[in-house]
């Protein structure tokens, strides 16, 4: 932390709470992050970085400044998250065929607040939030590790930190450090798509994303089934966390959603935003159900696209709107 100064961490350690406030408020974002990619929650990530503030708060005296008031705070956070594993044990739900797991609590973070998240001009040791490791399918993955395997590999490959760093924060062996790390990154790649290689880097969304989330949207307000399903590749999925269902293949995929959106049972007239969340397109979509004036939130679809194609679909449900700054109707 070389831009503050030693006088405002005394402060702070001495139990001066504006100081400490505005120490612990310029890694808030960061802290965020970390607890999200430890949870695969955006909800529980927003209550362990409140968590973590009131853990520092309350052993302060316990910093003695051997490491940057950075790296304690992420000690703090990343051992609330392991606690919170250990009290709330969970597992991906299975699915058959070698499709990926179900992570019923997964949700997701919008680009907005990854944003703020990025290293500026008085942040040095901030770490840009890098698509690879903030998309959807790196978190699914992720969660499949133990929770000790899943710090590890967050510190070193995600954060880069040393391995003695992450060794002292985490209280083991460099060795321990190590071995697990070769562990984490041996079930990542068993876990993560085939071709995850050759996704777009981090960065500004590629024009073909957002063309192809402009003609998404553009079918879904026009209950156009027929073009939703040109959009898609043949072996798409469709996945709404946290309810462990999903559905395989472009055609039933299409199927499924004729009946919502077209036809004398559809639910009425979808109107759809563009949005950006885990550094992936998505659409926040309103339903005007018949006999209504108003289009109300109902759910966000994050699109994973490859190759000009919807290869998955993954739907969350309206109460995540106002994260993404987003009116609950229009």
């Amino acid at each position: 932390m070389s831009s503050v100064g030693t006088d405002t961490v005394a402060a702070a350690v001495a139990g001066d709470e504006s100081a400490f406030g505005r120490i612990v408020e310029r890694h808030r974002n960061e802290l965020q992050v970390h607890c999200y990619r430890m949870l695969g929650s955006f909800a529980e990530a927003e209550d362990l970085v409140q968590e973590t503030f009131l853990r520092a708060w309350r052993r302060r005296e316990t910093y003695a400044g051997r490491s940057t008031f950075r790296a304690w705070l992420y000690k703090i956070a990343t051992n609330a998250c392991l606690d919170h594993l250990e009290r709330h044990p969970r597992q991906p739900v299975p699915r058959p065929g070698g499709l990926p797991a179900e992570v019923t609590w997964l949700q997701p973070y919008p680009d907005r607040l990854l944003d703020r998240a990025a290293p500026g001009a008085d942040e040095p040791d901030a770490v840009v939030v890098e698509r690879e490791t903030i998309e959807l399918a790196f978190l699914v993955a992720v969660q499949h590790l133990p929770p000790r395997q899943r710090a590890v590999l967050i510190l070193r490959d995600v954060l880069g930190w040393p391995a003695a760093e992450t060794a002292d924060l985490l209280e083991v062996t460099v060795a321990s450090v190590n071995s697990g790390l070769q562990r984490a990154r041996a079930t990542l790649r068993e876990k993560l798509p085939p071709r995850r290689t050759e996704w777009a880097p981090a960065g500004a969304p590629s024009e073909r994303e957002r063309e192809v989330l402009r003609q998404f949207m553009a079918a879904c307000e026009r209950a156009d089934v027929a073009a939703l399903g040109a959009l898609m590749r043949e072996d798409a999925l469709f996945t709404m966390p946290p309810e462990p269902e999903w559905i395989h293949g472009r055609d039933a995929i299409i199927s499924s959603w004729a009946t919502a959106m077209a036809g004398p049972d559809a639910w009425g007239d979808f109107r759809c935003v563009p949005i950006w969340t885990n550094r992936q397109p998505a659409a926040a979509n309103y339903l005007r159900r018949r006999g209504n004036t108003q289009f109300r939130a109902v759910t966000i679809d994050v699109l994973r696209i490859e190759d000009g194609l919807v290869t998955e679909v993954v739907t969350f449900g309206s109460e995540l709107f106002p994260a993404f700054g987003l009116p609950a109707t229009l």
